[in-house]
């Protein structure tokens, strides 16, 4: 499972099976019980994105299949962003936003779209061009949280405040331009997380600051899901469901971490469980195949 946690200010991959997470012997950070972890302090090379300012309140991590390659992609909002390979932290992209970078995408070109809710908009960078290429086209979406490529219409999914929205993408991969091609109101204010169900191809998960919901991009339409008593609710930063057994991971904050927005547990639904991370401030958890860190000690230079 991948992790952003704010309290270590790291991506971190934990293992949900592993008990020490419950069961520390003495108080711990929870990067000593990830298997891996990375932060753009670890490498020198980007230096020139002064990561001590812009890599604070790390946003995302998510992670791609692209180029039949396993990608990590993370930002913080202090601004950073970057696509990072898995297991050996090797980066091939990464800038500052110099915004609230809330989470990002990979598009089938290589570039990457970033969402920023302080200054509100989508932006496609033409990260294909070079590793530190910071040209842009840019979409205005009040309150811009989540970001989600559909491979099967070509588009670019983000939600805002109250909207969620499909955007194309179009002009070259070194000038890019993106255009609005549908505009749905959000049930609920606050939109945060778009991902796809892994179980349900043509659908996505939408959360807001009150609920959980899922589209689907062919009817149109919010629709019901099974399962939604346990996992509809409020404030839910981050959901993903495992594409092999269904199990729904979520993050919430729950009132009780020193980080007002985070917590230091992660949830399951259907079947529900708890797993508690040691001095944690988590803001997103999602899903990570296993046979992405199946070389993982190439990567032993990037784990913490």
């Amino acid at each position: 499972m991948l992790a952003a946690d704010q309290a270590s200010e790291r991506v971190l991959v934990l293992d949900a099976n592993n008990p020490s997470w419950q069961h520390a012997m003495h108080p711990m950070r929870a990067v000593r019980a990830a298997s891996w972890s990375w932060s753009p302090l670890d490498h020198s090379s980007l230096a020139r994105l002064s990561p001590k300012r812009t890599w604070s309140n790390v946003s995302e991590a998510k992670y791609r299949l692209w180029r039949g390659e396993h990608w990590l992609l993370t930002c913080a909002s202090g601004g950073l962003a970057a696509m990072v390979s898995l297991p050996d932290g090797t980066v091939r992209w990464a800038g500052r936003t110099d915004a609230n970078a809330h989470t990002l995408e990979v598009l089938p070109d290589g570039n990457i779209a970033v969402a920023a809710s302080t200054q509100d908009f989508v932006r496609v960078y033409t990260a294909s061009q070079s590793s530190r290429s910071m040209h842009y086209a840019q979409f205005q979406l009040a309150g811009a949280h989540g970001l989600q490529w559909d491979p099967a219409g070509g588009l670019l999914w983000a939600a805002g405040t109250t909207r969620l929205v499909a955007l194309s993408v179009g002009g070259t991969a070194a000038r890019p331009r993106l255009h609005l091609v549908r505009s749905v109101a959000l049930p609920s204010r606050e939109g945060h997380d778009v991902n796809a169900v892994a179980s349900a191809p043509g659908l996505l998960w939408v959360t807001t600051d009150s609920h959980v919901y899922q589209y689907s991009i062919a009817g149109k339409a919010f629709v019901s899901y099974s399962g939604a008593a346990e996992i509809d609710g409020p404030g839910v930063k981050s959901i993903s469901d495992d594409p092999v057994g269904g199990q729904v991971v979520t993050v919430a904050p729950d009132g009780e971490n020193p980080c007002e927005w985070c917590t230091s547990t992660i949830t399951f639904h259907v079947p529900d469980g708890v797993q508690s991370v040691s001095r944690s401030s988590l803001y997103k958890a999602r899903w990570l195949p296993a046979a992405a860190m199946a070389g993982r000690q190439a990567g032993r230079s990037a784990v913490r």
